[in-house]
């Protein structure tokens, strides 16, 4: 019974000490990404604000040199987006147009279909009518 009573608690401070040691490598991570990126969001002009140091010429031609490489990145991205969303409109356009072309073609279509159908039976009544007259010249 002792042995289960020690091996839990040689269990329990393995784990407490894999958190903490966890936990430091977090803190550390979190520590360090802080430090490396604290100086890009520094403003670039201007006096530094109260508690910040100044850029060393060095660190500030970086920070310039990836804001302007940010920017051109940005620019083209949205300058690509601005001729896609362009050429979409311009075909919602033309399919706007061509499908209001086809609806007129089809409304076209159905009325000469109508016009020949009608047309179709005048003809069938006008011979229909021809037969009985023929018909009748022969027997009477």
């Amino acid at each position: 019974m002792n042995a289960t009573i020690r091996s839990e608690k040689i269990d329990s401070t393995e784990t407490d000490n894999n958190l903490a040691a966890v936990s430091e490598v977090e803190a550390g991570i979190r520590d360090f990404v802080r430090n490396d990126i604290a100086y890009l969001r520094r403003p670039a002009t201007g006096a530094p604000s109260s508690g910040e140091t100044a850029l060393e010429p060095a660190q500030e031609a970086t920070v310039n040199n990836v804001n302007s490489l940010i920017q051109r990145v940005a620019g083209t991205s949205l300058a690509e987006i601005e001729n896609l969303i362009s050429e979409l409109e311009a075909l919602r356009d033309l399919l706007h147009a061509e499908g209001q072309r086809v609806q007129r073609e089809i409304s076209g279509y159905a009325q000469l279909s109508q016009a020949a159908m009608k047309s179709t039976r005048m003809i069938s009544d006008n011979v229909t009518q021809w037969k009985r007259s023929a018909e009748g010249l022969r027997n009477g």
